[in-house]
């Protein structure tokens, strides 16, 4: 059964996981990316920022928390929730998401690959100047921190 579906067979019922997609930053104005092994899930040779779905029972913070610690074997300074995505991947759709997206200050200097078995090179980049290729779900989710940055009182 794929995540999401719900009872078994034909006749399952498809339901959207929850993710916590995050942007990393050094509250200087970079980004941290991560460039997807070929391992990875989905999208290999790809560069994007992380995301990890939220578990049963979890805080939106506590997601955030365990997964920058995974990817990135560090532990955030700051979490600010940005806004949320309905992510519909396909055609016909075979990958519903909804992605609560959060920017992420942590120290560059603690940052290391947490999971190499999904990622095998790290960047940090101005987000007007990024690796190319991108994840199909990362440009969005760097607009949305870009703008976060850019507004009122934002800091």
């Amino acid at each position: 059964m794929r995540r999401g579906d719900v009872g078994e067979g034909a006749g399952a019922v498809r339901r959207p996981g929850v993710s916590c997609v995050f942007v990393c930053h050094d509250g200087a104005g970079r980004v941290l990316l991560a460039r997807r092994s070929a391992g990875a899930r989905d999208e290999p040779g790809t560069w994007d920022c992380g995301a990890g779905a939220l578990e049963f029972g979890e805080t939106f913070e506590a997601a955030v928390a365990r997964e920058v610690y995974e990817e990135y074997g560090t532990r955030p300074l700051g979490i600010e929730q940005l806004g949320v995505r309905n992510v519909l991947r396909g055609d016909p759709v075979d990958s519903h998401w909804v992605a609560v997206v959060f920017a992420v200050r942590v120290a560059p200097d603690e940052v290391t690959i947490g999971e190499p078995h999904k990622f095998d090179a790290l960047r940090w980049c101005p987000p007007d100047t990024l690796p190319a290729p991108l994840h199909s779900q990362c440009g969005e989710s760097l607009a949305w921190f870009v703008r976060s940055a850019s507004s009122p009182g934002a800091g």
